[in-house]
């Protein structure tokens, strides 16, 4: 992925991925926290994407923003599909690009159709921003092959420090359509929990392969972290990271920030 740099004549969409870019890939951005969560996102869902769809698999990268992750599957040998709703952001992702295949169709999520379906998606921190993640899931599935996979990636809602609700909880959560796609973590609308994720699954005509929490809040510089991590090397951070994603019971789904879920969808 080449390294690009900011002109002031780009637009503000351009230049709000670009600091997103300077903390998630660059790490000019002073915030070491939010920088080795990304990263430790970033790693689980490309090692989860290999261990289900071999090299020059077809992707799809929903909600992709600025492309990290497109780019990266791209240049490990996958031909992978760009999506997000700020059409814009296609050339700026196309200013990064160095190698690999990659397509570009922007448009809403709930709107996709291809003629030719994915052996595999990528929805990376993006159901917790819609207000139907039944439907969201549901829409995703018909993008993929029989016997394909999604691998989604999104805020653990049990995580000790989460205030959002459960998805589960409301009958009637159209109350918040007015509300949903906005980016960041201040459009969460629902945190989804382990014991919701059968059942979203089944309606959508999915089997779930794997889940798997991860990022503690040492990782992530959370509850006044964030400054021991300027002293505490990296190795010494991931091996903590390593411990706390192998524990079990309740500890486990309180003490990881995030939730990764391998999903394949039922053979015709």
């Amino acid at each position: 992925m080449k390294r690009i740099f900011l002109n002031e004549a780009w637009p503000d969409s351009w230049k709000i991925s670009y600091q997103y870019d300077l903390r998630e890939v660059y790490g000019e951005v002073i915030s070491r926290g939010y920088t080795y969560a990304y990263q430790n996102r970033k790693r689980h869902a490309i090692e989860a994407m290999c261990s289900v769809a071999p090299y020059g698999s077809r992707i799809l990268d929903i909600a992709a923003a600025q492309g990290n992750f497109t780019l990266a599957l791209a240049e490990l040998g996958f031909e992978v599909t760009w999506n997000d709703l700020r059409d814009e952001l296609a050339d700026y992702v196309a200013l990064k690009y160095e190698n690999g295949i990659v397509h570009y169709a922007p448009g809403n999520a709930f709107e996709l159709n291809f003629y030719d379906k994915f052996d595999a998606v990528l929805i990376t921190e993006i159901i917790e921003h819609v207000a139907h993640p039944d439907g969201f899931l549901k829409q995703v599935a018909t993008l993929v092959k029989p016997n394909g996979h999604i691998i989604m990636t999104t805020p653990n809602g049990e995580y000790f420090r989460n205030t959002l609700p459960k998805f589960s909880e409301f009958h009637d959560p159209s109350q918040f359509e007015e509300i949903q796609f906005k980016p960041n973590s201040d459009g969460h609308i629902f945190l989804l929990h382990v014991d919701e994720m059968s059942p979203l699954a089944e309606a959508a005509g999915l089997l779930i392969k794997d889940i798997k929490l991860f990022t503690n809040p040492l990782t992530a510089g959370h509850v006044k972290t964030e400054t021991l991590l300027k002293v505490i090397p990296r190795k010494l951070v991931d091996k903590v990271e390593a411990l706390t994603a192998h524990a079990t019971g309740n500890f486990h789904r309180k003490i990881n920030t995030h939730m990764q879920v391998i999903f394949q969808k039922i053979g015709a």
